[in-house]
């Protein structure tokens, strides 16, 4: 086992710790970064195939080198697949020379005893730094699930990749936020059954006045927005990059096929009970729908912008049967269900940080307190997790602001 010190060590090499690469580099801070497996791990082993990108690629950016710049070739509308994504990212990595180790994963924090350094645990170095900027991202551990029983096909969003993976036979999908609504509408086009257990989401327009719902999440202020400023709900806004992008109607799924039930309850032996609450849920995303429009239309008069009129209003979808007649328990062998894949998200995982900087989510878990990243234990900081500043934090164009704040506060201190 070796030992190395380094001034800062930033753990993982996604857009986050990348970001704060770039600006430690700028301001000359020595820093490595530690990485479990290859630049971009999560988006490489923990995305399906089909995958494109959220945002346009006008708003792949990263700090000092964009999509655009790397690509000024692309369509700027156009959503990037998976594959462009992480070769963004790992050109990236190159580009601004980040100082990094791959395939090592940081096993512990701690620090020192009697010392004023921490220390980072891997499988063949133990690194003493000052400061170890933690950018892992939010979600390793896929939430609880019931126990099904039987011979159906479990898997977690995470693990899906596409339809070919799962055995013949109706699809359940537990969970309507964008990774659950994306995989629903994969699967049904290529002509499986599907049943999609609704949760609680937010309805957004993928394109409203001929602009994109991401530079009007920017040019409303909303991307901007701290937790304490935000007006909505902390929910899924529907969307896809998939096929040039569109928003995402619950209604149109059903037309074209997919059953909507209600929350999943409780399961046992092969059979499962639903809430009776599919159309709180979906009216619940209608008002949302209506509450964006009207956060557009207010920017439209207070910046005098000059845009397209909105788009015609289309005749309204008709109501799902489920709708009239919800399904409050559902059989899966009966309904030929023998894939059940788990879209209800995930949670972080800061086991392996010894250090008391943690209180308690809403889930009981384990999260840091910090403020804007910083937190009480000297030396020690958060990047790209969900509201580490403002809405934007968690998103790959907002690792940016986060990261250049966090190195001024990591090096500006040396230079005194």
């Amino acid at each position: 086992m070796s030992t190395e010190r380094v001034e800062t060590i930033v753990i993982g090499g996604g857009q986050a710790g990348l970001a704060m690469s770039y600006h430690l580099g700028r301001l000359g801070g020595e820093h490595l970064v530690l990485e479990r497996g290859k630049v971009a791990e999560r988006w490489r082993s923990e995305r399906w195939d089909s995958l494109h990108f959220q945002s346009p690629n006008w708003n792949m950016n990263l700090p000092g080198w964009s999509r655009m710049t790397a690509d000024p070739d692309a369509d700027p509308d156009a959503f990037a697949p998976l594959r462009e994504v992480t070769d963004y990212i790992e050109r990236y990595a190159a580009t601004i020379r980040a100082p990094m180790r791959t395939q090592s994963a940081a096993l512990s924090v701690t620090r020192r005893p009697a010392s004023r350094l921490l220390q980072v645990q891997t499988d063949g170095t133990l690194y003493l730094a000052h400061t170890v900027v933690v950018a892992t991202g939010p979600y390793q551990i896929p939430r609880a699930t019931p126990s099904l029983g039987g011979t159906v096909f479990e898997l977690h969003s995470t693990r899906y990749r596409n339809p070919m993976q799962l055995p013949a036979g109706a699809v359940l999908v537990v969970g309507s936020g964008n990774s659950g609504v994306q995989i629903a509408e994969e699967l049904c086009r290529a002509h499986r059954r599907v049943f999609l257990s609704v949760s609680s989401h937010e309805r957004i327009r993928r394109r409203y006045r001929g602009k994109d719902c991401i530079w009007w999440l920017i040019t409303t202020g909303s991307a901007d927005s701290t937790l304490s400023e935000w007006k909505g709900a902390r929910l899924s806004r529907l969307m896809t990059g998939v096929d040039g992008g569109h928003d995402i109607d619950l209604r149109r799924l059903a037309a074209e096929g997919i059953v909507l039930i209600g929350r999943v309850k409780a399961a046992e032996n092969g059979k499962i009970a639903i809430a009776d609450d599919l159309a709180s849920s979906m009216a619940h995303g209608e008002e949302s729908l209506k509450a964006f429009t009207r956060r557009c239309e207010d920017a439209v008069r207070a910046q005098h912008l000059d845009l397209p009129p909105p788009d015609p209003s289309a005749d309204p979808l008709p109501d799902p049967p489920e709708l009239r007649t919800p399904i409050r328990n559902l059989d899966l062998a009966r309904e030929g269900i023998n894939s059940v894949i788990w879209a209800n998200g995930a949670h972080a995982d800061f086991s392996w940080i010894d250090l008391p900087v943690f209180g308690q989510s809403p889930e009981s878990k384990r999260a840091p307190v910090h403020q804007r990243g910083v937190t009480s234990e000297a030396g020690l900081y958060f990047l790209g997790l969900p509201w580490l500043h403002k809405w934007k934090s968690a998103f790959l164009f907002g690792a940016d602001e986060d990261a250049a704040y966090l190195a001024e506060n990591i090096v500006s201190p040396k230079r005194s």
